[in-house]
């Protein structure tokens, strides 16, 4: 018997490689994003100190064909850079596959990423990185109330130990046995800006 080693993830990295979304779409994308990111940094007061350190700080996020160009403002929030902004700061997210990037996250762990230019602003979106979370519990329990919000919070969080213990025990392919797709071999050290 044979036993199919192949990424339930392959289909949306083939998918993903040939579907090329139109200039609206990554544009309200984009912009969603920002908004998410202001809101969860809303929540914490020293979030935004932090950032209020770097304001003027551009941030290019790279991960495949997704780019995102973030402004730090003198909220201590993020917009959208200008075009022509000059990146401070680069954070590429080294693996392509969203298998490699999805197991990372799942573990806990941040996806290898290669980082390069201001290193104090990389260290202040480190320590974001480490310590800033979304209540998403909370937010739900302002849309449908305490009790439902709980529950579906629950759910999810049993659905994720679930999919956590299936992907620990799930046969890897060969490039994974062989530590060709880990983290710590793929991620660069940080390079100061000159």
């Amino acid at each position: 018997m044979r036993i199919n080693t192949t990424s339930p993830f392959s289909f949306l990295q083939s998918l993903a490689s040939r579907f090329q979304p139109p200039a609206w779409f990554v544009d309200e994308g984009q912009q969603k994003i920002v908004l998410l990111l202001n809101h969860v940094l809303m929540q914490e007061k020293e979030a935004q100190n932090r950032l209020l350190r770097k304001k003027g700080s551009v941030v290019h996020i790279r991960w495949g064909v997704f780019a995102l160009d973030l402004l730090i403002t003198p909220a201590g929030l993020v917009d959208r850079a200008p075009s022509s902004a000059k990146p401070d700061l680069l954070l590429a997210v080294v693996a392509e596959s969203p298998d490699v990037v999805f197991q990372s996250v799942l573990a806990g762990k941040p996806p290898p990423v290669k980082i390069e230019g201001d290193v104090q602003l990389a260290a202040e979106l480190g320590w974001l990185a480490d310590n800033l979370r979304w209540d998403v519990e909370e937010d739900l329990s302002r849309l449908i109330g305490d009790v439902p919000a709980h529950t579906l919070a629950g759910l999810a969080r049993q659905a994720l130990a679930g999919l956590r213990q299936f992907l620990a025990h799930a046969p890897r392919p060969p490039s994974a046995a062989t530590g060709q797709s880990g983290a710590a071999s793929m991620t660069e050290p940080m390079k100061a800006s000159s």
